[in-house]
């Protein structure tokens, strides 16, 4: 065994690595089952992921409640029709309550590295709390949980206060100040409508601008939250919307007259909230719609047309002390500097901690960006499954789909492991390299290959790393049922114990 870590082990047989929506979710299916002994560590201290972390003004998500949460739970009271993040965060922390998931979770325990030792047919992992044995590894870090900062000269220098949106403190802003914010992305185009109203100057620093359509949130009504709670009309508006959202994929096709439908969507929507014809221009992106993050905003545009408010139309080069300089060389003094500048999505950090069989570090299997098979496997790594990693986000529909589909396959496996008498499986790596020909075949005809630098797309290799090139309900005919063909399979002998019924 590696000494990976000081102490006795603690002996399990599956560890969750987070506990934001993938890893409560996995924990809750293994709690319903309640035949594999099971323990989730979260570094931070509370559950809730990216809902924890992002507590900035106006923060919500794009996907309507009912869509955006677990079938398997009861349908929750949503006050909106798009849920807020301080909603989704209590949401997350009532699964936790009613499935009784609390005394498996450690909070404040960060994993610091996971060893797969073949010898013992296990996963050594040292963390926070001391080492832990377990027959299976489930990584459920996500996408979004380690800010991205882009290289921006001086930036050290700056004398006011730098803020990363997902580091975001209530105590920042007292009203008055003169705040640049860096990103016209999904959560910039949240939090500048807030801030306009507060700052004295505001700055948007835009390298490209998005395209943004009407979001037309609503409250529901007193009669329509009562008539959701109950499950089989819940389950049926969900089953609507999940049909609804996956129609849009036909846009990302490129498909007409699909495509047109939603550009001119987007450009009406511009020409209406935008009266300055110069402003209009400097917003009217000039990349393929969808080729980034579609956006969904009613007071994004109208923030913008404020008198308090700049947008420069490019991105921010430097800093000197209080002084920012945008690359078309104008200078603005600043005493708050918001990076709304996104996450490292495609290079998840976490995979530098992952060692799987002859020691290969998973940051170097993913060298030129993330592999997988059936997007929740990896070749070379035994016994562990990756939730919300490589081409298993969507960017047209729920996350939450997809995760449960994954989930599917993560409980296939376990049962297949126990009832089979496997002490490892392990995808081949011929099956992960077809797998990911197949990737790339689907999303050659996608507009997220269309030439736009978005955060679907790995940097170095090129290659569409995040996104499934399809419908949610194709990514779960594809990969919503474990299937042990294309595994490598290791027999456990008879005195080996674990995943047993």
């Amino acid at each position: 065994m590696t000494d990976v870590g000081a102490g006795t082990p603690t002996d399990v047989d599956v560890a969750i690595v987070g506990a934001g929506f993938a890893g409560i979710g996995m924990a809750t299916q293994l709690a319903r089952r309640a035949t594999e002994s099971f323990v989730v560590l979260e570094r931070a201290d509370a559950v809730g992921g990216t809902w924890r972390d992002n507590t900035y003004p106006g923060i919500a998500c794009d996907i309507p409640a009912h869509l955006y949460s677990f079938s398997f739970r009861p349908p929750s009271d949503w006050a909106t029709l798009y849920p807020r993040g301080a909603d989704i965060q209590q949401y997350l922390q009532r699964t936790v309550d009613e499935e009784g998931l609390a005394s498996h979770i450690r909070l404040g325990c960060e994993l610091r590295q996971a060893v797969w030792d073949h010898d013992g047919a296990v996963w050594s992992l040292a963390t926070e709390a001391g080492p832990i044995r377990a027959r299976v590894l489930v990584m459920a870090v996500g996408r979004l949980s380690e800010p991205h900062l882009p290289d921006v000269e001086g930036l050290e220098s700056f004398t006011g206060t730098i803020v990363h949106t997902a580091s975001w403190r209530d105590d920042l802003l007292s009203g008055g100040e003169r705040i640049g914010v860096v990103g016209t992305g999904a959560s910039a185009v949240q939090v500048i409508p807030h801030l306009a109203e507060i700052a004295e100057e505001l700055v948007v620093f835009s390298r490209t601008p998005p395209y943004v359509v009407p979001r037309e949130d609503r409250r529901l009504s007193d009669s329509e939250r009562a008539e959701l709670l109950v499950p089989e009309n819940a389950q049926a508006l969900r089953e609507r919307m999940l049909h609804d959202a996956d129609k849009a994929f036909a846009q990302r096709l490129g498909l007409r007259p699909d495509i047109d439908v939603i550009r001119d969507r987007a450009l009406g929507h511009l020409h209406r909230q935008i009266e300055r014809p110069s402003l209009r221009e400097a917003l009217t992106p000039e990349y393929e719609i969808g080729c980034k993050r579609i956006l969904l905003s009613d007071d994004f545009y109208p923030a913008l047309e404020r008198s308090n408010v700049v947008f420069e139309s490019s991105a921010l080069e430097s800093v000197f002390e209080c002084k920012a300089r945008a690359v078309t060389g104008n200078t603005y003094d600043l005493d708050v500097l918001v990076m709304a500048t996104g996450f490292e999505a495609t290079r998840p950090p976490a995979a530098t901690r992952i060692r799987g069989r002859g020691g290969r570090i998973l940051a170097d299997h993913w060298s030129d960006g993330m592999v997988s098979y059936a997007s929740t496997t990896v070749a070379g790594f035994p016994n562990m499954f990756v939730l919300d990693g490589p081409n298993a986000a969507l960017g047209h529909n729920s996350a939450i789909y997809m995760i449960e589909t994954q989930l599917d396959y993560v409980v296939g496996a376990l049962d297949f492991l126990a009832d089979s008498g496997t002490r490892s499986l392990e995808v081949t790596a011929d099956a992960e390299a077809d797998y990911t020909r197949e990737i790339d075949e689907r999303s050659a005809s996608t507009v997220w290959l269309t030439g736009c630098e978005s955060w679907y797309v790995d940097s170095r290799s090129g290659r569409l790393t995040l996104l499934w090139p399809g419908t949610a309900v194709s990514f779960r005919e594809r990969n919503g049922t474990f299937d042990p063909q294309p595994y490598l399979i290791e027999p456990r002998s008879h005195d080996e114990g674990g995943l047993d019924r």
